[in-house]
């Protein structure tokens, strides 16, 4: 793969809430310095919702060499807002290519699910729900298509009188892109249960329509039986306003299993020939490591992140961050130096 990427969450933003409660530019630098140099990616997705955050760390990122896609993510926001949004990072991402940097800009992420207006559903909760119902699903597929090829139509037209770099979207299946007005073909994919059996020929099968394809999302949550719900690994988390709280009940830590899912779908996405992927994700840095008390209140069991992260301590391995590597961690280092 030309593209070894991970994700970098800056912070999601959802009803004013920003789910990365402290954001030290320092920290930052010495994340994506660790994320080159450690773990050998020669790509950075930089995912937030608050533009000023991906500008800085995706500035750092281009300082140390790495492929910059400079990612705004909106959640629960209208059109308007997000095309306003689109165009104040396009701003921001063409600054930064101006300066040298290799800079991918991705027009949004997921739009039917994580915003109003694609399909029924009052949040994204409800919306996400619907994935667990396929026979709703087709019935709505193409109305779905239709507007979400309408948004982004108009969505690439405002970021275009900004951004002279490649385009891309990241997608999800359900969404039937037309990937005329993009350079790149971008899908969020996770092998779940349901599709396992056919999931390396659902690869091929993006791969042999010609056009340079990337997986900008895949992973798996670290507790056991995660990799089975594929995408779906956080459905174990009670939430609230201010973001997680608990988890639904006691759950068996499994980094390892975590660990092979990751390399498992590295293989299939090298084998089939995808450009690139990026692995989900660095840190979640709201679902926190409490190895101790209460089972329920480990949130990082839930996390897609390779580091797990604590609320009241450094870790051991870096000295300085709030972290420690988990069994994906190295895993991925040794895939990305081998390859």
């Amino acid at each position: 793969m030309r593209a070894k990427g991970i994700s970098y969450d800056t912070g999601f933003i959802k009803k004013g809430t920003n789910s990365r409660k402290h954001f030290d530019p320092e920290s930052v630098r010495r994340e994506l310095e660790i994320i080159r140099d450690d773990l050998h990616c020669t790509a950075v997705r930089v995912m937030g919702g608050d533009p000023e955050r991906i500008e800085l760390a995706a500035g750092y990122a281009a300082d140390l060499g790495l492929e910059v896609w400079f990612s705004p993510y909106p959640l629960e926001l209208g059109t308007e807002e997000m095309l306003s949004l689109f165009a104040d990072c396009a701003e921001r991402a063409e600054r930064l290519r101006r300066r040298g940097a290799e800079v991918v800009f991705v027009t949004g992420a997921e739009l039917s699910l994580m915003n109003p207006g694609f399909l029924p559903g009052g949040d994204i909760d409800e919306r996400v729900a619907l994935l667990s119902r396929p026979d709703l699903v087709r019935e709505r597929i193409g109305e779905v298509g239709a507007r979400v090829n309408d948004f982004l139509g108009k969505a690439v037209a405002r970021v275009r009188e900004h951004f002279g770099g490649r385009l891309t979207y990241a997608s999800v299946p359900l969404e039937r892109v037309d990937w005329e007005p993009f350079d790149i073909m971008s899908v969020d994919l996770y092998r779940s249960a349901e599709i396992a059996d056919r999931f390396d020929d659902g690869v091929r099968g993006l791969v042999a329509q010609g056009r340079p394809v990337v997986i900008t999302e895949f992973g798996a949550a670290g507790y056991q039986g995660a990799g089975e719900r594929g995408a779906l690994g956080l459905e174990i988390v009670e939430y609230d306003d201010d973001g997680p709280v608990r988890l639904t009940g006691e759950y068996a830590r499994d980094e390892h299993g975590q660990a092979a899912y990751v390399r498992e779908l590295l293989e299939t996405f090298e084998a089939a020939g995808v450009d690139g992927a990026f692995v989900f994700t660095f840190a979640l840095y709201d679902h926190v490591h409490r190895p101790d008390g209460d089972p329920r209140d480990d949130l990082d069991l839930a996390s897609y992140g390779i580091v797990k992260v604590y609320e009241d301590r450094e870790g051991s391995a870096y000295p300085g961050m709030p972290w420690e590597p988990k069994a994906a961690f190295g895993v991925l280092a040794e895939y990305y130096r081998e390859h």
